[in-house]
């Protein structure tokens, strides 16, 4: 079955950690018409390996070239899409809004239910730290709209599946591509 283009997609990449990845991977994606919603990098337990997490929206088919157009370039060791199902994927949200005697109780209230930590208090604002599920930030920042929101800042998509080590993640270097190399863990032969 075919799936619209409002589609919410979230990709892992394990690449080298290297200069320009981020720039080559951001522009494919650019090129082929997707706009990224979020995107998160960070290092993994090999510092040759860089994980970028990317939330998109698009179609199986448009899904399915991208993933094949991305395996394709040399500094990509593995790409494939989470299932929401199988991976955890978590934001963090920070959060200021004005605020004075009147409300703050309302505020601390809302904050309660949806665990969120007061980061910061002054006579005029509160902060807010709220990590979870992407839906669990859009309700939580659904309640303050009528409130002044000052600023906020919200991190993006990262993920991993659970479980242990995955079918994708125990492919050979030369299964995923010839230029590639080796996956984190592995040497290189001397």
């Amino acid at each position: 079955m075919e799936q619209n283009n409002n589609t919410r997609r979230v990709i892992s990449l394990l690449v080298d950690n290297s200069n320009g990845v981020l720039a080559r991977i951001s522009s494919l994606f650019c090129r082929r018409g997707f706009n990224i919603d979020s995107l998160t990098v960070s290092a993994t337990n090999d510092p040759s390996v860089s994980r970028i997490t990317v939330t998109l929206r698009g179609t199986e088919q448009a899904l399915n070239q991208l993933i094949l157009q991305t395996e394709r370039l040399e500094v990509t060791r593995q790409i494939f899409e989470l299932d929401p199902d199988k991976s955890l994927q978590r934001e963090l949200l920070l959060l200021k809004v004005e605020c004075d005697n009147q409300n703050r109780a309302e505020l601390r209230e809302i904050s309660s239910i949806y665990k969120a930590k007061i980061i910061d208090l002054s006579p005029d604002s509160m902060i807010f730290e709220l990590t979870g599920k992407p839906d669990k930030i859009d309700a939580f920042l659904t309640m303050f709209k009528g409130y002044n929101i000052l600023e906020l800042c919200r991190t993006g998509v990262t993920a991993l599946e659970r479980g242990g080590k995955h079918e994708h993640m125990q492919k050979l270097a030369q299964e995923v591509g010839e230029a590639q190399l080796p996956l984190p863990g592995t040497h290189c032969p001397q």
